[in-house]
């Protein structure tokens, strides 16, 4: 049997004229409808939904927690096979010479900064310490909460949460994005990465039910982050002595939601009207500069050898354990209060979370990603995209987080940092170390990790903007028509504004597990379609049939 050439045509119809010129019909107006639904749906019943949502989070977490934690472990094999793979890992993501858009720091700036970074500023303090206090170890009785023997294993539990796992479901989505789209000439659309699967089926009905699912994970997932950094963003403003905007027990007031809502997405949407190489790029450079000063703050005066150790040892560790974490499910046996229950529960409530939140972004990211890694190798992509991001996570929770312990085991901060909320922790932390030095040097780092959580914000925001608008325009890079960027910035602001108001942050994390559900089957095909192009272009390639859009004269189906 003949090797044909692979398919490198695959049509998506758009609208030739009116208000969705350039856009998909299908996937806009079906998008926008769910989103717009749930938005009200959040705000006018606000009780339905948060009991409805609180169900399926229940019935999910219970039937599917293997799913999410097995899936994430096939990214990370798939992710380093790949690599290691000699046939794999040198073809280029992109055409024959192609060179790379973006210097190696904006690359990473950006990657950083629309992936994981604003997260850095809420868990890289939080996570150790909530681990410090409770983790599957204290649990079984192996370690003592709040005690110097379970800071190794909280420091693995966080490696795992924000390690090679996250960034793999991240790289996952934009290998298989580029290969397809920069390799194949395909549109720069979710769908096109299964084309391998399906060919050109994907060009009706299951492609844009493909491309829909991704929309609504992506807003779903964003809006987990923004929850997220709302509450710490209205944190930081009553620390510099903005009032009115947060409660007695540090969680954020109405009106503080719609105050950081209107800031964040106001300077969110203004960026995504410039594009991917004015706005982003340089916000990405300023809070990469902004992370790197905050940083040494914290390696050169806080827990400078306490962070050492807990960064070598605790990577150690983590590696060693991560073959047993990485498939390890635990069970319950439906007795509330038992130790089955609560590793169960536990499980839940962090790893399975995590896995599903970091699915849910992988549309966002791994299209963002793409974007910005034309020309780069495959073996270049993973450990830029997988394995130095995760080192960069690793040297936060390291120093950020080993602070926070090493002031409450060995500092006398007395329950400062442990009893403060979340978002807060970083501020209570600084204004621990600074105060007695001088209030205006607290005021002014508290101002600064303020602004650097801002632009995480605007970045993950704008960016999520422009691929979702990417997606609609059935992959069309260029310039979108401005209305459709100021509605998903709205309705982004109003799945935030609206979840927040009904149900807090916790409202968020379940339509986020919900809507990650149906994208994790997506990205597991996605694994298989990159592999089994990759090996038949192999065979194409022995056989001197072109792999590359530049060079392929007739297209049939793969």
């Amino acid at each position: 049997m003949s090797v044909k050439p692979p398919l490198a045509d695959l049509p998506i119809k758009t609208a030739d004229s009116g208000f969705y010129s350039g856009f998909s019909v299908n996937v806009t107006v079906v998008s926008k409808i769910i989103i717009s639904v749930l938005v009200v749906w959040a705000i006018v019943w606000p009780e339905w939904a948060g009991d409805v949502l609180g169900a399926w989070n229940q019935v999910i977490l219970r039937n599917f927690a293997a799913w999410y934690i097995w899936t994430v472990a096939l990214f990370v094999i798939v992710c380093i096979g790949l690599a290691i793979w000699p046939a794999a890992g040198k073809l280029t993501l992109g055409q024959s010479g192609q060179k790379p858009e973006f210097s190696n720091f904006s690359w990473f700036s950006m990657m950083f900064g629309a992936g994981i970074g604003v997260g850095m500023l809420t868990w890289a303090v939080a996570e150790p310490v909530a681990h410090f206090k409770n983790n599957p170890s204290v649990i079984q009785g192996v370690t003592t909460a709040l005690e110097a023997d379970n800071v190794r294993t909280a420091y693995v539990w966080s490696y795992l949460h924000w390690g090679f796992g996250a960034w793999a479901c991240y790289a996952i989505a934009g290998l298989a994005l580029a290969f397809f789209s920069y390799r194949r000439g395909l549109p720069l659309t979710i769908r096109s990465s299964l084309t391998p699967l399906f060919g050109r089926a994907l060009s009706g009905t299951l492609g844009h039910i493909i491309d829909i699912v991704a929309v609504v994970a992506t807003i779903l997932g964003v809006a987990q982050t923004l929850g997220f950094g709302v509450e710490q963003f209205v944190a930081g403003l009553t620390r510099i002595g903005i009032g009115g905007l947060a409660m007695e027990d540090g969680s954020a007031t109405t009106l503080g939601i719609i105050v950081a809502l209107l800031v964040i997405m106001g300077a969110s949407t203004l960026s995504a009207l410039s594009g991917v190489g004015k706005g982003i790029k340089w916000l990405s450079n300023i809070n990469m500069v902004l992370s790197i000063f905050l940083l040494s703050f914290f390696i050169i005066f806080g827990a400078t050898f306490f962070g050492a150790s807990a960064f070598f040892v605790g990577i150690i560790d983590y590696i060693i354990q991560l073959p047993f974490l990485s498939f390890n499910v635990y069970a319950s046996d439906g007795v509330e209060g038992s130790e089955a229950f609560l590793l169960a529960q536990w499980q839940g409530w962090w790893p399975v979370f995590y896995w599903a939140w970091w699915i849910a972004f992988a549309p966002f990211v791994g299209l963002f990603l793409a974007r910005i890694s034309k020309g780069r190798t495959i073996r270049e992509f993973v450990l830029g995209a997988m394995i130095v991001p995760a080192l960069m996570c690793f040297v936060w929770f390291a120093w950020a987080g080993g602070t926070a312990i090493d002031l409450e085991l060995n500092g006398n901060a007395g329950g400062v940092i442990l009893d403060a909320a979340n978002g807060d922790k970083i501020f209570a932390m600084t204004e621990f170390m600074l105060s007695p030095i001088s209030q205006a040097l607290s005021w002014g780092m508290a101002v600064v990790i303020v602004v650097l959580l801002m632009t995480f914000l605007v970045t993950s925001a704008d960016s999520a903007v422009l691929i979702v608008n990417t997606i609609n325009a059935a992959g069309d890079e260029g310039p979108k028509a401005r209305p459709h960027i100021l509605f998903w910035g709205a309705a982004l602001a109003l799945v935030v504004g609206g979840l927040l108001i009904s149900g807090g942050t916790g409202a968020i994390q379940t339509a986020m597990v919900i809507g990650a559900l149906p994208f994790s089957i997506v990205m597991v095909l996605m694994c298989f379609a990159l592999i089994k192009a990759i090996f038949n272009d192999g065979r194409r390639e022995a056989a001197g049939v072109p792999t590359l859009a530049e060079d392929i004269v007739a297209t049939p189906a793969e």
